[in-house]
């Protein structure tokens, strides 16, 4: 299919909700234990310093991108490719046969999937307002920070937030995927990926503010969406990058995603983690990638 003109975006009349101001710090950056993946770059273990800064406290909801695209007409590279990509277990039985991902055969390739429509034209966000947005490429959630005079977090300000003062933790509260056996995140529970029990109260997206908030008061830093950062992803540009404020890479093909999704599981993905990393173009999408916003200062 054609892909249709992109909308250009300038600073318009919206405006980032429930933005969190952190002081900046420094920490430990990234992992080198037994979860991590060295291949995408999570170590060596920096010492990272980052200046003040404020980050949303939740994902960019439907509700939010609704009222960017209200605004400004704006149509997404899903909208303009006309499909993207939807994890086959959300798809209904007797949905017709798709094209799937070789290497990932639980990804289809489902005409008309995109943010109003995430697993293609017979669904709706209708009941989904306050979950994250997703199928927003890089490019989309850039314009949605354009306009709401905001800008993508770095992958350190990500990080250092998503640890929520901790030191060298997995998760934001710490090295137990379910302390005392309960559910802090929304990943794949059961086995990846023909069977999701759902035990920790959801397949598929939740609303932003599930589940407790780390020590920052911060929502859902890993599991639910990916988050799209600022920085061109490259697995070992992070050895030798400043260490105060450090943006990543000049340039690139992939942009950085941090926290891991509801697909995630340990037997598949453990990137459920805040120091975990992925890149992926900047046009991608796909239902379980979303954005935070934040700002300088």
């Amino acid at each position: 299919m054609e892909a249709r003109p992109r909308v250009e975006i300038a600073r318009g009349g919206g405006t980032a909700r429930d933005l969190l101001p952190l002081d900046g710090g420094v920490f430990a950056m990234g992992s080198a234990d037994r979860w991590a993946y060295p291949d995408d770059g999570e170590g060596p273990v920096t010492e990272v310093e980052v200046s003040a800064f404020s980050i949303g406290a939740y994902a960019v909801t439907n509700d939010d991108f609704s009222s960017f695209v209200e605004e400004t007409g704006y149509i997404t590279d899903a909208e303009r490719f006309g499909w993207s990509f939807v994890f086959a277990g959300l798809l209904p039985d007797d949905f017709p046969p798709t094209e799937g991902v070789v290497h990932a055969p639980w990804w289809r390739k489902v005409e008309g999937a995109a943010w109003r429509h995430p697993e293609g034209p017979h669904s709706s966000i209708a009941e989904r307002l306050n979950h994250p947005v997703v199928h927003v490429s890089w490019d989309d959630a850039s314009a949605y920070c354009a306009w709401s005079g905001t800008r993508l977090p770095y992958e350190a300000e990500w990080e250092f937030a998503g640890r929520g003062g901790l030191a060298g933790k997995a998760f934001p509260w710490g090295d137990e995927l379910e302390p005392d056996g309960e559910h802090r995140m929304n990943v794949w529970q059961g086995d990846f990926p023909g069977r999701n029990t759902g035990a920790d109260g959801f397949v598929g997206t939740a609303p932003v503010d599930s589940f407790p908030p780390n020590g920052y008061g911060i929502h859902n830093m890993t599991g639910n969406v990916w988050e799209w950062t600022g920085d061109w992803f490259h697995p070992t540009f992070r050895e030798r990058d400043k260490r105060r404020d450090p943006a990543g890479p000049p340039n690139g093909t992939s942009r950085v995603q941090k926290g891991g999704s509801y697909l995630c599981h340990h037997s598949y993905c453990r990137r459920y983690r805040v120091a975990a990393r992925q890149g992926s173009t900047p046009d991608s999408s796909s239902g379980n990638v979303g954005f935070r916003c934040a700002v300088d200062g």
